[in-house]
């Protein structure tokens, strides 16, 4: 299972900027940890948050719609791309069905998939926005893993933030750290991974094997 933004796309810089102009566009007042707060959040969760608590004038599913259509524009013009995501994606994809468990909304998952040539290698993709509860709750982890016909407990989730770790976890599955350079998590989230990587090319089909041999 991979994650979206931080593990295949440094997706966060751009929602972070799109949703503080968006909050600041229509008289809300933006606070500095909000983009840690919304991190793996479902689209109905962070838009209600950005309505509730950062006083954005607008109904939830308004402020989802403008600010995907915001993102979606951006990621068209130049898709941040992690170094090394496409090749390690397609290399896991030829030895194991994958999974994407995202808190991105869909219509931003099948874009950023369809620039980056990487439709073909998920057999299964899932946003938060799908299921009942966003990371750090295991809902979107479980669901993947359901779609895929797989066992949670035989998934192994490749993971960067503080709730995908948490939500990574939850749903019994081994946990690859790659830790947000921008948006670290705390240390002892790192430490509770099974496989810490400072690099998404350090990932290999090797690598989830020695993971699944315990070495």
């Amino acid at each position: 299972m991979l994650d979206l933004d931080g593990v295949l796309i440094e997706g966060e810089e751009v929602w972070d900027a799109v949703r503080e102009q968006l909050v600041r566009e229509r008289g809300g007042q933006w606070a500095a940890g909000a983009q840690a707060a919304m991190m793996g959040m479902s689209s109905p969760e962070w838009s209600s948050y950005m309505a509730r608590e950062l006083g954005v004038p607008m109904e939830p599913a308004a402020i989802s719609s403008e600010t995907v259509a915001r993102v979606a524009a951006r990621y068209r013009q130049a898709l941040p791309l992690v170094a090394g995501a496409v090749e390690v994606a397609t290399a896991l994809a030829g030895r194991w069905p994958l999974g994407l468990a995202s808190s991105a909304n869909r219509p931003i998952i099948e874009l950023v998939l369809e620039r980056s040539g990487l439709t073909s290698c998920f057999r299964a993709t899932v946003s938060s926005e799908e299921v009942a509860r966003g990371k750090p709750a295991p809902d979107v982890y479980l669901e993947a893993a359901a779609r895929l016909g797989v066992p949670s407990e035989r998934c192994a989730a490749v993971e960067d933030s503080a709730s995908g770790l948490r939500s990574a976890a939850a749903a019994g599955m081994w946990v690859v750290a790659v830790p947000n350079r921008r948006y670290p998590p705390p240390g002892e989230l790192v430490q509770a991974a099974d496989l810490v990587l400072t690099d998404l090319r350090e990932l290999s089909p090797a690598t989830i094997d020695r993971l699944g041999s315990g070495s």
